[in-house]
């Protein structure tokens, strides 16, 4: 199935512009174009949209969105180095993940702290 920049937008969650930046900066490749000059997005391409739309909400810089998305095009031979990109950007996302534990570990003990000073307060003015 083909879709216009439109329908790829929409069905991507991005905007046009962020699908044109994507293109103009290489994450993307050109898309083929319809007998009017029009982008079409095949079903593959919305595959790999996914793919850096996950990696961007993981924080992946676009530096090596791009090195990633080079090798890619690259074909087999450098799976070996997607793979190592991949697995050190996954270490940095576990690394986040327990900065945003521990985060959540101190706004758990704050609103505990406070609920029972609410609590004592209450039961002070019922008393």
């Amino acid at each position: 199935m083909t879709y216009s920049i439109a329908q790829a937008a929409e069905r991507s969650g991005l905007s046009i512009d962020t699908l044109r930046y994507y293109e103009r900066i290489g994450l993307v490749d050109p898309p083929a174009r319809d007998s009017g000059g029009r982008r079409v997005y095949t079903d593959d391409d919305l595959g790999w949209l996914a793919f850096l739309t996950r990696m961007r909400t993981t924080g992946m810089p676009i530096r090596m969105m791009r090195e990633y998305a080079q090798l890619r095009r690259r074909g087999p031979a450098t799976a070996g180095r997607r793979k190592q990109v991949l697995l050190e950007h996954r270490a940095s996302v576990r690394e986040r993940i327990a900065e945003l534990q521990a985060s959540l570990d101190v706004l758990d003990y704050k609103i505990t702290h406070y609920e029972q000073i609410e609590h004592t307060y209450v039961e002070g003015i019922t008393a």
